[in-house]
């Protein structure tokens, strides 16, 4: 595949997916199930499909990819579900801690405090609340996750922003495992920041300079 229709095909698929994720931006808002079943499954294949047409790293594929099986488990509201999703975007972070070593920049000790006790705080304020057998996994995923979000900061903006976002959105689903009073429409700025913590991830992993 030449440059010039890999090009066109790239941008095809970004199309693509900006396409199924306004459409499951609306399916969440209008609490369409039919809509979420339809368009939620697309989002990261295409994600990924757009990083393979760019010939992106294949671990940055792995990471979409692995985060389209969490989207998959988390349709179903099963404690079971629950867990092998969380299992698949825990996995997915390890693929982006992989690339963020190959490509860190020069990360920031105050970002490493605050991520750190924005960890130790989140934790502690949920523990109460959520299912005895859901304590350990969520911790150890939290911290793969307050891992993933600083890491990020060292690519630049654009992954920095993904990382924090996707920090916010999985904290936003916490709080609902753990019972807490929800903010309104709490379900669509879940999705749309997780949504736009992976573009921005992506975005910021394939304009990043390898590390020599």
């Amino acid at each position: 595949m030449n440059e010039r229709v890999g090009g066109r095909l790239a941008k095809a698929i970004l199309v693509a997916f900006a396409v199924a994720a306004s459409a499951e931006l609306v399916s969440v808002a209008v609490d369409s199930r039919t809509g979420q079943l339809l368009a939620k499954p697309l989002l990261m294949p295409l994600l990924a499909a757009y990083v393979a047409a760019r010939r992106g790293p294949r671990p940055l594929v792995a990471a979409l990819l692995l985060g389209w099986g969490g989207d998959v488990f988390l349709l179903s509201s099963d404690d079971t579900a629950f867990l092998a999703g969380m299992g698949c975007f825990a996995a997915g972070h390890l693929c982006y801690l992989t690339l963020f070593r190959r490509r860190r920049r020069r990360t920031r000790v105050d970002l490493a405090v605050g991520y750190g006790l924005l960890l130790l705080v989140t934790l502690a304020l949920l523990w109460p609340g959520l299912p005895a057998e859901l304590r350990l996994p969520v911790a150890v995923y939290s911290l793969l996750l307050a891992a993933m979000a600083y890491r990020a900061s060292g690519l630049g903006v654009l992954a920095g922003a993904g990382g924090a976002l996707f920090l916010l959105s999985d904290t936003l689903i916490a709080t609902g495992v753990a019972e807490w009073p929800q903010p309104p429409a709490v379900d669509l700025w879940i999705m749309l920041t997780y949504i736009a913590a992976q573009a921005l991830l992506t975005a910021g992993i394939l304009t990043a300079r390898p590390r020599t």
